[in-house]
């Protein structure tokens, strides 16, 4: 137990998923680079810049130095100088500086991000994690925190969340339904989503796959479109991304409406940068085409803040549809909870009884069945009746309708 610990405590931490696949490309590193350093294949280096894994023991601690998340000597025992300390600032800038060479929209500055963000915060803001209520001394109310944190979380970001999801779909009901599921599937996992560092985009990503899901199409409500806005360029702009293709629709929204940066969106979309890049070009070539002011601005940063505009008109064009309470989101997630792990005991007591079953009335000891009688030298078998040919049945019909003139039965005598 010592030797675990102390092996935990020597682990080099790593940075957020995120963070892990913006320092690879700061590094112009790709994903089979990294994975042939390191000793493992592309596919593991993409489920840990998804968050699906972490490294373990020595591949941890090479790639962390791979990527620069840590020194490759030990830190000194004296504090840094001030200089290394805004080291950081100068990652973040090479960070985009790569991006900017293959998609000149991702030079964005933060200034411009934040204007776009003050044009419709309830849509386009980027929500971070509320904060935490403060501790109750109280142990007896400790097992009410976690509802209380949820609680925060979804009064936080349940109207925002609809209304992007409003913006993929077009369809008021539908996106209430993939913000419930969201926010139901995020109190199931509520020990992984509240130590998440994003628990919005958590829930966020959630209920765009549930939005966006095929399977829904099978749902006769979810197939009625609603009636489009009165304005004519927010009903050209929801005709707009309802022909794109939903990663295409996705990435404009997550990109130009919510503001992510670009390696966050390839994250949260699970692309490449690249084809991210490529994505948004496309969909804002097809906006343009239906609002042919979006296509003024020679500047990337000036169609982006464009089109944030109109995503936020087009959003809050639609009421957003009452929303439950979080209480019933809390007890309807129990509920069906408690109802899969019923189903899941009952159909393991099913099997397990018709196994017994099985074992009770099958043969215990297998017998080869008798083989066919053959004819041994023209000799018939002596395998029981053999059929009838046609001669014989007719002397069988005669001899049964013929009257018998024999003599009387001769019964034996007693006495």
């Amino acid at each position: 137990m010592t030797q675990s610990t102390s092996e935990k405590a020597a682990a080099p931490p790593l940075p957020s998923p995120k963070e892990r696949r913006r320092l690879r490309e700061a590094l112009s590193l790709t994903e089979d680079q990294v994975a042939s350093a390191v000793g493992v294949t592309r596919a593991t280096v993409r489920a840990w810049e998804t968050g699906r894994s972490s490294p373990r023991g020595r591949k941890r601690e090479a790639y962390a130095r791979l990527i620069g998340a840590v020194a490759d000597s030990p830190a000194p025992p004296t504090p840094p100088p001030p200089v290394p300390v805004e080291a950081p600032g100068s990652v973040a800038m090479a960070a985009t500086e790569p991006d900017e060479a293959v998609k000149p929209e991702a030079a964005e500055p933060d200034e411009a991000v934040e204007a776009e963000a003050a044009v419709a915060p309830e849509v386009t803001e980027r929500p971070e994690a509320p904060e935490e209520p403060p501790g109750d001394p109280d142990p007896g109310h400790a097992p009410d925190a976690p509802a209380a944190a949820f609680d925060a979380l979804y009064q936080y970001a349940a109207s925002a969340l609809f209304q992007q999801t409003y913006l993929l779909t077009g369809q008021r009901a539908l996106s209430r339904a993939a913000v419930t599921k969201a926010f139901e599937l995020a109190w199931e996992r509520w020990p992984e989503v509240a130590v998440d560092r994003d628990p919005v985009g958590w829930v966020r990503a959630a209920a765009y796959e549930y939005a966006m899901s095929p399977w829904r199409r099978l749902n006769r409500e979810h197939r009625r479109l609603d009636p489009p806005p009165e304005a004519p360029a927010s009903r050209a702009l929801l005709d707009a991304l309802l022909a794109l293709p939903p990663s295409y629709r996705r990435t404009l929204v997550l990109h130009d409406g919510v503001g992510l940066g670009l390696p966050e969106t390839a994250a949260e979309t699970e692309a490449s940068t690249r084809a991210a890049a490529g994505r948004l070009v496309t969909a804002r070539a097809a906006v343009a085409e239906r609002l042919p002011e979006i296509a003024e601005p020679d500047a990337p940063a000036g169609q982006s803040a464009l089109i944030h505009e109109h995503l936020g008109t087009l959003a809050r064009s639609r009421p957003v549809a009452p929303l439950p309470v979080p209480e019933l989101i809390r007890t309807g997630s129990e509920r069906k909870a408690q109802l899969w792990a019923r189903t899941a005991i009952a159909f393991t007591v099913l099997i397990v009884g018709l196994t017994l079953i099985t074992l009770a009335t099958a043969p215990r000891k297998y017998e080869t069945p008798p083989a066919p009688a053959q004819k041994v030298g023209g000799v018939p078998p002596v395998g029981g009746p053999q059929k009838l040919t046609p001669q014989d049945v007719k002397l069988r019909k005669k001899l049964g309708d013929e009257v018998f003139h024999g003599p009387a039965r001769l019964v034996p005598k007693t006495g």
